[in-house]
């Protein structure tokens, strides 16, 4: 199996069975898009929904954005022979992370879901919002798809067991 990891502002489209896309996810939103019939899929990884009407925004900077982000990735599925009609998306991310960022997972996530309403294309699949990171893991080929909630937690190291001292020689060992 080979693994394409993607970060933010980044993409990947596999018509080839054997590929595992992977991102981990805070306030950022992954759509990972197939066509069941071509097999071709993809997954994005955006910063944010869309700029502001009075922002301007840079060509290098537009990948941040998830305006960007689907058009791209539906254009280049496209070519690799998906029909727009047929596609499906499984969305993930949008969390709430950070208390001082306000509400930007909230904000990606209900881009993500308007965006798909209006293009037509079904939502097989969500897992937006709450306050917790994800992973994502997409078999594009087969339209399968992996979310793994991080916890907030850091979990407990369970203690380190005193052996008592073994002796040999001139050397102690603990």
């Amino acid at each position: 199996m080979r693994r394409l990891a993607i970060v933010q502002g980044e993409h990947a489209v596999v018509a080839e069975p054997g590929v595992v896309v992977s991102t981990l996810l805070g306030s950022c939103v992954s759509a990972c898009l197939f066509d069941p019939v071509a097999r071709v899929g993809g997954m994005n990884h955006f910063l944010l929904g869309e700029p502001s009407a009075d922002q301007r925004v840079g060509a290098t900077e537009m990948a941040r954005y998830g305006v960007h982000a689907m058009e791209v990735i539906i254009n280049e599925m496209m070519k690799k022979g998906a029909i727009r009609g047929r596609l499906m998306a499984h969305l993930y991310g949008g969390a709430n992370i950070v208390s001082g960022l306000g509400s930007i997972g909230s904000s990606n996530a209900a881009f993500a879901r308007r965006f798909m309403d209006t293009e037509g294309i079904t939502v097989a699949h969500s897992d937006l919002g709450g306050t917790s990171a994800r992973k994502i893991e997409f078999l594009p080929h087969e339209g399968r798809s992996r979310c793994v909630k991080v916890t907030d937690r850091v979990p407990e190291r369970p203690p380190v067991p005193v052996q008592a001292p073994v002796s040999g020689g001139d050397l102690e060992l603990f």
